[in-house]
């Protein structure tokens, strides 16, 4: 996948539906901060690395969490920074992490989930764990 900030907003925007790239970079902004506060070590700086260069702080400096997010969690938590309504928040983060999805090799992403509560496959688009 071609990595770049524009190409990434690009399908934010078309997956989320939204009308303004500004919207989708929003978005993606309150979707990878949160995914950051719960990923810790190699897991999250290969993940940024693969991301474009902007969007890597938003992975590596935020404050971890204190406890992890089942996937409601999750999504509410991008809700309330956002002030989104629970569905409009889920489309958010799908809309994201499907795309984070598409620049992650299958161990990476494996990697991933095993760091956050079950459930979380879903919302980047996989129906199990890869």
């Amino acid at each position: 996948m071609d990595t770049t900030v524009e190409l990434m907003l690009e399908r934010v925007q078309d997956r989320g539906g939204y009308a303004a790239r500004q919207q989708a970079a929003g978005v993606v902004q309150s979707v990878l901060e949160v995914l950051g506060a719960h990923l810790v070590g190699d897991d999250r700086t290969d993940l940024a690395q693969l991301l474009p260069l902007p969007c890597s702080p938003l992975l590596i400096d935020v404050v971890p969490a204190s406890e992890p997010l089942t996937p409601t969690g999750f999504v509410e938590a991008v809700a309330a920074r956002d002030d989104l309504e629970v569905g409009q928040a889920r489309r958010a983060v799908t809309a994201v992490l499907t795309t984070v999805a598409d620049v992650a090799d299958d161990a990476l992403l494996r990697r991933i989930l095993t760091q956050l509560p079950p459930g979380h496959a879903g919302l980047f688009g996989r129906t199990d764990p890869v």
